[in-house]
């Protein structure tokens, strides 16, 4: 790595921590760890909604698929386009409010007081499936990061999977909820701008747009998103879809960005902002793979290094390092959002619940950062097996917490007569068909994304066992709700 690499680096992130200090004294208690005291603007929402959601899977996983399978992938972005979207509309102004009314940090706690279980029991099935899901979640972000740290620097995979490691505790431990939103508004912009000028800046130097389709059809990948009107291209279509669209409903550490807003009626505003953010963002990247098709004429050892081979193929070694540094620090920051939020349900949900309801707030927040630290070893692990692509990993774990949470959290929030015992059933039908599901679509041989059957047993577990268990209450009604 030259001087003018290691100089972009040294500015990049001196630039976010220098962010992340100024907003470090404004953490004063969990509540501020946590959710930020509910004190985000609508900008502030919006990107860290979107940015912190994308990572390392836009710029390395996403565009590699596309690279591999040709356009007809570009449906599974349509399908997150559209569901982002749905959860502006069904689930952003409900949860804040909601939230706000039982006074609930958390998912569990949420679920807590709107079904009246106090037992605890929603808090442990909760906290069980996050764990699962996250862990393998946050692995995913340290092979991206292994990945790149190995690009960047010349280091082995396993040393770079380990400074991973080192760089992402620390991004959670200055600040928490509030910086991490500051940190992913810098890099929303940041990024939203280096994936749109990567693409566009080479599509010339590989002959234009029609040159892509020429690519494709000589590399016999499809150059179409309908390849025939055919049932079977329909439904390929509508699983790629609601295979990645259906997820977003069950996702924590996208969902508790919506409950920090300050204002109820910035909502709508944010949601443009980052819609719009999406749009660019994901077709860019659907560019990225497309130009890489006419870029490389011969395979990639590893396809999911694209982006950064075009980059250090093209620009110059200070762009080179700040363009690639960037990318670090967004999968860092994501991962650090993941993990602020299981963090907080394993000290909320367990150990105040559990061990010390009087915790101090300097307790609390010392229990928060062991949980990281444990957190980030056990995804450690999952990462130096180096066991799956970022793509694999994401999708496995994105489908097991969509399918865990997405349910009971449309129907808290849609139906007054989903119970406890309805809620404890749906979490866990839905978590452990998508935990088992891709090895039932290996014996069978069929190509169900996890999420579409785990989803929908979910959903109709709830109903039913709610209807079954107590069908005349009403538990933890909510009122005056818009």
């Amino acid at each position: 790595m030259g001087l003018y690499e290691l100089s972009a680096i040294i500015l990049y992130f001196s630039l976010l921590f220098l962010i992340g200090f100024s907003s470090y004294r404004k953490n004063l208690s969990s509540s501020d760890f946590i959710l930020g005291s509910r004190s985000l603007n609508y900008w502030l929402t919006a990107m860290s909604a979107h940015a912190s959601d994308m990572s390392s899977w836009l710029f390395l996983a996403y565009p590699a698929l596309i690279f591999t399978d040709g356009i007809f992938k570009s449906w599974a972005a349509i399908g997150l386009t559209v569901f982002m979207f749905l959860n502006w509309q069904l689930v952003a102004t409900k949860i804040r409010v909601s939230t706000e009314k039982y006074n609930s940090l958390t998912f569990s706690s949420f679920f807590e007081s709107r079904l009246s279980d106090t037992s605890g029991t929603i808090r442990i099935f909760t906290a069980v499936m996050s764990l699962v899901f996250y862990t393998i979640y946050l692995s995913a972000g340290l092979v991206g990061l292994g990945i790149l740290l190995e690009t960047l620097f010349g280091i082995n995979y396993f040393l770079g999977v380990f400074l991973g490691i080192a760089l992402v505790i620390p991004y959670v431990f200055i600040g928490g909820y509030l910086t991490l939103a500051w940190i992913d508004l810098f890099q929303g912009i940041f990024l939203l701008g280096v994936i749109l000028f990567v693409p566009l800046y080479l599509l010339p130097k590989v002959g234009g747009l029609s040159s892509l389709f020429h690519a494709a059809s000589a590399k016999h990948l499809p150059t179409s998103l309908f390849p025939d009107l055919s049932y079977k291209s329909l439904w390929l279509i509508l699983c790629e879809m609601l295979g990645w669209g259906l997820g977003y409903f069950g996702q924590p550490h996208i969902i508790t960005k919506f409950m920090g807003i300050k204002k109820t009626e910035e909502i709508r505003k944010s949601k443009w902002v980052g819609m719009t953010w999406m749009v660019l963002s994901l077709g860019a990247a659907v560019l990225v793979g497309l130009v890489g098709i006419a870029y490389f004429t011969t395979p990639l050892d590893d396809p999911q290094q694209l982006f950064i081979a075009m980059v250090r193929q093209n620009f110059h070694p200070f762009l080179i390092g700040f363009i690639l540094c960037g990318i670090l620090a967004t999968t860092i920051n994501s991962m650090s959002s993941q993990v602020l939020v299981l963090s907080s349900t394993l000290t909320e949900d367990f150990y105040r619940k559990v061990f010390n309801k009087n915790a101090s707030t300097k307790e609390l927040l010392l229990v928060s950062r062991i949980g990281i630290i444990l957190v980030a070893l056990l995804a450690f692990g999952i990462a130096y097996g180096k066991v799956s692509t970022i793509y694999s990993l994401v999708f496995y774990a994105w489908s097991g917490l969509g399918a865990s949470f997405g349910p009971v959290i449309l129907l808290c929030l849609y139906s007054k007569k989903t119970n406890k015992f309805g809620a404890w059933g749906g979490i866990l039908a839905g978590g452990s068909t998508a935990a088992l599901w891709p090895y039932i679509n290996q014996v069978y041989h069929l190509q169900v994304p996890p999420i579409i059957p785990a989803f929908a047993l979910s959903f109709l577990t709830i109903l039913a066992v709610s209807r079954i268990t107590n069908p005349k209450a009403i538990p933890g009604k909510l009122e005056n709700i818009s």
